[in-house]
């Protein structure tokens, strides 16, 4: 079967709500992975009339080679590190508690920039939809569900318009639900199924998130 290939992140979006129906109704909060993630989690959010949020996870990586990544920080200072990659690696002293400094504050300072004066939505409680464009496999998608499980959600669900297999199995074990539109066998990356995968600026995310403000 040929992969699903989505028109760009709008058609995916709408697309990827029509399979959270089930969620229609309840106290959901829709909290997007930026910048990618914005434009299709505001088509779920603008579908049921549900708010939207960002959460901001940076990768921290290797010693000279930035983007190998060893773990990820949210803005709230959550932290996982990739305990096998680090049996492997050697770190100078203090490397790992100031890269994740650093990290934890441009985290913070993206997120501010894209909410502007809005107070960051509650969680606790609530259904908690994190949505991206797409799910390969990372550190940052650990972090952000390490992040909003210690705010105490009623439920956390994870959503993208395609997902990796092993990825797909893999957060079965960690979220209340995975949701996809397509899980295809070939998988190389996340751009290969979207005709325009063009990058989201952050003028473009800013926007978004004041739309469904509005």
């Amino acid at each position: 079967m040929e992969p699903i290939i989505f028109r760009d992140r709008t058609e995916a979006g709408r697309m990827l709500a029509e399979k959270l129906e089930g969620y229609r109704g309840k106290d959901v909060v829709v909290l997007a992975l930026p910048r990618g993630g914005l434009p299709v989690a505001r088509e779920v959010a603008d579908r049921f009339g549900w708010p939207l949020d960002v959460l901001v996870a940076r990768k921290i990586g290797a010693p000279n080679h930035e983007e190998f990544a060893i773990g990820a920080v949210t803005a709230r200072g959550t932290r996982v590190l990739n305990e096998e990659v680090l049996r492997g690696v050697m770190l100078p002293p203090g490397y790992l508690e100031a890269v994740s400094d650093d990290q934890t504050l441009l985290a913070k300072e993206r997120e501010a920039m894209l909410r502007g004066a809005r107070p960051a939505e509650p969680l606790e409680g609530r259904v908690v939809i994190l949505v991206d464009d797409g799910v390969a496999t990372g550190m940052t998608l650990e972090a952000a569900i390490a992040d909003v499980r210690h705010q105490e959600p009623a439920r956390l669900v994870v959503a993208a318009p395609v997902i990796a297999p092993r990825a797909f199995e893999a957060l079965q074990y960690q979220v209340g639900d995975v949701v996809a539109v397509t899980v295809p066998s070939l998988f190389f990356a996340v751009g290969q199924f979207y005709a325009d995968f063009t990058q989201v600026t952050d003028a473009q995310a800013k926007a978004y998130l004041l739309h469904a403000a509005r």
